[in-house]
């Protein structure tokens, strides 16, 4: 840091000292449940409920007088009694039902409504209950296709919605409130089945009268101010925090809920061997060097879990943006064939209570369920597939060109180049240092000449200092975040020492956000700079758990606690409308923006990181389960710094990270300030190498990459997804996290993630026939089972699954943009039956005229039995395409490389192509197979045109399939 030696800097050195990364995760610095007023009462309050037993009966009924039923939405009263008491609370209840199945249920409190209610301390914050999570969530608040043919059939005691397809239906029960879904006649999910239901009403505080002795009630300790870590929050609404139950009966294993360093099969939070203590926390934090296995809160918050069965998955998604625990208890059932059910503790801060329902039946239809809901990936500009360079920091505009040409003269390929904070004139954002980067431009243009690009961070915290003209305006427009009287611009202390927050909940504070990154406001910026939004959760460090207090005010006067989570996402998405809109109309690009805090939708506009890890083994061992749970909850561009942030990892660790990393969706290296240097071509051999040849397979395999990417930005499927889905039957695998599949493409990975290990265990679910991708002889697996697989250091354990084709290419080039006019390899591996098939997504990969049909998108077929390998179109507007297939007609298929081929095939010498009427021959290499060796034949340049249908014959057919 280069601050001067005031009293400013020195109280900020002092927090820095504070926060140093050179012990784990301070503990103390952070609440767990116990510290937490209203996860401490409301787990109390479960705990209550279940040592009574059947003698409980939970206080909320719904009065059936009030319910309506009409256009798919039942409206109705619940009403909340308190033991001796007349019924003290009404709630509006509101339940929508989808035609995909999915249900909605929303509970809000009529006084706070209505705004019946007094604050305390003359707070001006909102009355109401926070409702608004859904515009940033929800990709529209009526984002449901509401099921207006749906039945509500009367029952003693309840009713009955017939709705959706699958036969879904919702069993509303009147006295005690309760809701279940059924799918095909069994209940999949239960809403507040054990009582656990809490909406705290609002009260007044009752102050004492001098010499008045309190009565012995209810415990009113945590109803109030409460402080932590020194800092008091006023509360001036008082106790308003939200709980349900939520049962998924049968359904074993649930999955979700990042972000946090723990499996991806979620763990029981009641204790006991194996199991943690805490309930699963999420309240976007910056957790200096955290722990691994731990279900304390990260980074991010997305309130979406999976619960999973043999040939099952449903889902819930808990729309609430205040902090939240999250406690999971497995009940085992005994006798033949029973399951475990899951049951779930809810409980978040303030806001309303607002459940979405999702019954599946499979992963797919799941994730279609939520996405249609909260939005998919946006398909990314191809560039931010690649790899990215990063440090803190990179010193000069000499240092970045510097290491550009040392990646050039290793012959390493990359994409993206990073700066952290020190590229900034004295931590002013917006600013380059005037003698660290005289020439920005300059400096991007040498990346441009190689088609890379530069990314440069940008924070929420804005320096507050006289004379800095972005400081003034925001504080003069009053577009910061306010203190708890909302009168001034909160003040807070992060890098730049004292700051502001800009809050871009306000329409006004984004519209300006957006004209900073202009190319006449943001001097030396170009198109080919893109933006990292970190510290957005937001991190504050002299703030109660490094973040900012909860009764700070924002637009419109609702108060942190309420919009906590959410803080992130209005960030990033200013910033990504920001760099659409910076090159003016019709000449948008793509945009790329990467983020450190997000919510459920964030995915429509940002990548993501898990953070600051350490160089540890255990660090890279944790980021997979990490990365897959981030898939399943509907955000699957995601990475972990590759080689660790805190730390010097050894040269063996960096390796496997670097093998591990390249099957990142996000694939970044990064380390902190005080890490020793350790780009690539720094590394000694024969580790450089071994790093080299795991870059050059990611590039080569950008094609199933990309198409992965935009099946999810269609379907919302994962880009590396859990064996679950591949193998919905098989439930031993439904809590491994250590190997997953990539996309559509077959490949099976299992990286290597423990020290001095040269071997790894494979599971296969299946007995379909499994290639060793990297062996030059295919060697071959097969059984449903574990399988040893030789990983000497130089080598990532990878299969590929009979029935699939992998389309990749194989020429070695600097960056992605001089690969795209390259030819491709097809390899083709046959499963048992002698069938495969495979797709590909193709287009500019930079701007949105895939929007108009500028695309290219074929499947591939090939079956043994007639001799035939096809390629046809699968375009959803074949004529919409058609320019562009005219434009790519030179991209074509120079090799095919076909596994498991049947013994009569290996006499073939060439085989017949047409395209249209034009016919032509190409030749054929054969090997043979035997003692686990596939037979495989290699077609040399057989001139197969990318962008238009072909047939490729092997002459005669063969009802063999050969020995594998």
């Amino acid at each position: 840091m280069r601050l001067a030696p005031t009293v400013l800097s020195i109280a900020l050195s002092t927090v820095l000292l504070l926060t140093s990364p050179t012990t784990a995760v301070k503990h103390d610095n952070f609440k767990t449940c116990d510290q937490s007023g209203f996860c401490k009462r409301n787990r109390a309050y479960a705990d209550a409920v279940n040592a009574a037993e059947s003698s409980w009966s939970s206080p909320y009924a719904v009065d059936e007088s009030s319910i309506n039923f009409q256009d798919g939405v039942l409206t109705a009263n619940v009403w909340k009694a308190l033991p001796g008491d007349e019924y003290v609370a009404r709630l509006p209840l509101k339940i929508s039902v989808a035609t995909d199945g999915v249900a909605r249920v929303q509970i809000d409190e009529e006084r706070r409504q209505k705004g019946d209610v007094t604050l305390r301390h003359d707070s001006k914050a909102r009355k109401e209950r926070y409702n608004e999570a859904g515009e940033w969530a929800l990709v529209a608040n009526d984002v449901m296709k509401l099921h207006k043919d749906a039945k509500m059939v009367k029952l003693k005691g309840g009713v009955r919605l017939e709705y959706g397809f699958s036969d879904t239906q919702l069993l509303v029960q009147h006295k005690p409130f309760k809701v279940t879904l059924l799918r095909a006649g069994d209940p999949v999910v239960v809403l507040n089945g054990k009582g656990f239901m809490n909406v705290e009403h609002w009260r007044e505080k009752k102050e004492l009268a001098e010499g008045e002795e309190k009565k012995e009630e209810e415990d009113e300790s945590t109803w109030w101010d409460e402080t932590f870590g020194g800092n008091t929050d006023s509360k001036p609404r008082g106790p308003e925090a939200v709980a349900m139950d939520i049962t998924f009966p049968g359904h074993g294993i649930v999955y979700g809920i990042p972000e946090h360093a723990s499996s991806l099969s979620l763990k029981e939070t009641r204790g006991g061997e194996g199991n943690y203590k805490d309930p699963y926390r999420l309240y976007n934090a910056d957790v200096f060097e955290y722990e691994v296995d731990s279900p304390m809160t990260l980074y991010g918050a997305i309130p979406f879990m999976q619960a999973l069965k043999k040939h099952s998955t449903v889902g819930v998604f808990w729309l609430n943006a205040a902090e939240t625990w999250i406690d999971i208890v497995k009940n085992r059932k005994t006798g033949d064939g029973a399951k475990a059910d899951t049951e779930t503790h809810w409980i978040s801060e303030s806001g309303v209570l607002d459940v979405f329902l999702l019954p599946g039946p499979s992963a797919n239809f799941l994730h279609q369920q939520y996405g249609a809901l909260t939005g998919w990936t946006a398909l990314p500009a191809e560039f931010s597939l690649g790899y990215h360079q990063c440090r803190w920091n990179y010193i000069s505009s000499d240092d970045v060109k510097e290491v550009d040409r040392m990646m050039d003269k290793f012959d390493i390929p990359y994409d993206v180049i990073w700066l952290d904070i020190e590229y900034t004139d004295d931590k002013k954002y917006f600013t380059w240092d005037p003698l660290t980067f005289k020439d920005p431009v300059g400096m991007q243009n040498q990346l441009d000449a190689r088609k890379r690009k530069l990314v440069a961070i940008i924070d929420p915290h804005i320096k507050n200092v006289a004379g800095y003209n972005i400081s003034s305006q925001m504080n003069d427009k009053g577009l910061a975040v306010k203190d708890k009287h909302g009168e001034k611009s909160y003040e807070g202390w992060c890098w730049p020492g004292s700051s502001n927050w800009i809050d871009c909940f306000s329409p006004e504070a984004r519209k300006w956000w957006k004209t900073l990154f202009t190319f006449k406001n943001f001097p030396g910026s170009t198109e080919n700079l893109h933006i990292w939004n970190d510290m957005n959760e937001p991190s504050v460090f002299n703030g109660p758990e490094t973040t900012m207090p909860k009764d700070n005010l924002h637009h419109d006067n609702w108060e942190h606690r309420d919009v906590h989570n959410l803080n992130g996402m209005t960030l990033h998405n200013a910033t990504y409308e920001a760099l659409l809109e910076r090159s003016g109309p019709g000449n948008e690009r793509r945009a790329f923006v990467l983020t450190r805090s997000f919510f459920a939708g964030s995915q429509r506009t940002t990548a993501m990181w898990t953070g600051d890890n350490l160089a540890d083994w255990s660090h890279l061992a944790a980021a997979f389960p990490m990365i897959l749970n981030q898939g399943i909850a509907g955000m699957p561009f995601a990475g972990a710094d590759v080689g660790g942030f805190f730390g010097n990892p050894g040269k063996e660790l960096i390796t496997r990270w670097y093998q591990s990393g390249a099957f990142y969706p996000f694939f970044r290296a990064h380390a902190h300030i005080d890490a020793k240097r350790r780009e690539p071509y720094l590394i000694d051999e024969p580790y450089r190498s071994i790093i080299r040849s795991a870059i050059r397979l990611r590039y080569s395999l950008l094609p199933m990459w990309y198409t992965a990417f935009h099946r999810a930005s269609v379907e919302g499927t994962p880009i590396i997804r859990p064996l679950s889905m591949q193998w919905p039957g098989d439930e031993d695998s439904f809590e491994i996290d250590d190997q997953f599949f990539l996309g559509d493409s077959g490949l099976l990975v299992k990286p290597v993630v423990t020290e001095g290990a040269t071997d790894v265990k494979m599971y296969l679910g299946d007995d379909e026939v499994y290639y060793d991708y990297l062996d030059p002889e295919y060697a071959v697996f097969r059984g449903k089972g574990w399988h040893k697989m030789e990983a000497p250091l130089e080598k990532t354990p990878i299969l590929v699954r009979g029935g699939h084709m992998v389309l990749r290419r194989d020429r070695h080039r600097r960056s992605t943009g001089l690969m795209k006019h390259d030819p491709y390899t097809l390899v083709v591996a046959l499963n048992t039956e002698g069938v495969a098939g495979g797709v590909v997504y193709i287009d500019d990969g930079e701007t949105f005229d895939n929007k108009k049909g500028d695309y290219i998108y074929r499947a591939f077929t090939l079956k043994t039995v007639e001799g035939e390998m096809k390629s046809v179109n699968i375009h959803t507007g074949p004529n919409d395409g058609a320019a562009y297939a005219e434009k790519t007609k030179d991209l074509r298929i120079e090799k095919v490389i076909v596994l498991g081929v049947p013994d009569a095939w290996l006499e073939k010498k060439v085989v017949s192509v047409a395209v249209g009427a034009e016919t032509w021959t190409a030749e054929v290499s054969a090997t043979k197979g035997g003692k686990g060796k596939p037979n495989f034949v290699v077609i040399r340049d057989p001139k197969l045109p990318v962008s238009k249908d072909w047939n490729l014959r092997f002459g005669e057919t063969s009802e063999s399939h050969g020995e594998l």
